[in-house]
């Protein structure tokens, strides 16, 4: 997509939100369904439902997904389209672009072996392998503002609040 086209998709929507900033507010919604004889949960996805289950590292057997490895994924191609998204104004030609996102976490916590432990990932490294022409100073303000637009990656870095209810 070129730049003349991304424009003229997004300008009804930017005139709309700046005109009724309301309509701006989006709600996404996933649901997992889980049952009593499996230790995994089921989300439905646009492709094909995704069932996902206990990392190797925790006792799973790695024939289901890992929800930490779809939060990466999920990072990851969040990282991607927003890299060609910024690429195309700054009129940057990205032949190929490779994103990788690494999570690193100790097992001992998820399992309650050490108290001191985290839960969940204590660091994400995020690395984009480009081929392209773009000079480094080009580069470097390509991959600031896809940090800057990236809605997981921004959620990641400023976590929201989070409640837990029973419905």
């Amino acid at each position: 997509m070129g730049v003349t086209e991304l424009r003229a998709l997004q300008r009804p929507l930017k005139d709309g939100y700046r005109d009724h900033p309301e309509s701006a507010q989006v709600t996404s919604v996933a649901e997992a369904r889980g049952g009593r004889d499996s230790i995994t949960a089921t989300v439905e996805s646009w492709a094909v439902p995704i069932r996902a289950g206990f990392h190797k590292a925790v006792g799973g057997d790695g024939v289901d997904a890992c929800s930490g490895d779809i939060l990466l994924q999920g990072l990851a191609s969040c990282a991607g389209g927003t890299l060609a998204s910024v690429a195309t104004p700054m009129r940057i030609e990205l032949r190929a672009a490779t994103v990788r996102a690494t999570g690193h976490w100790d097992a001992r916590g998820t399992l309650g072996l050490d108290k001191s432990v985290p839960v969940g990932f204590t660091a994400i490294d995020l690395s984009f392998d480009l081929d392209t022409d773009a000079d480094d100073q080009s580069v470097a303000r390509l991959l600031e503002l896809t940090e800057r637009y990236c809605v997981v990656a921004q959620t990641l870095r400023q976590p929201p609040e989070i409640t837990i209810s029973r419905a």
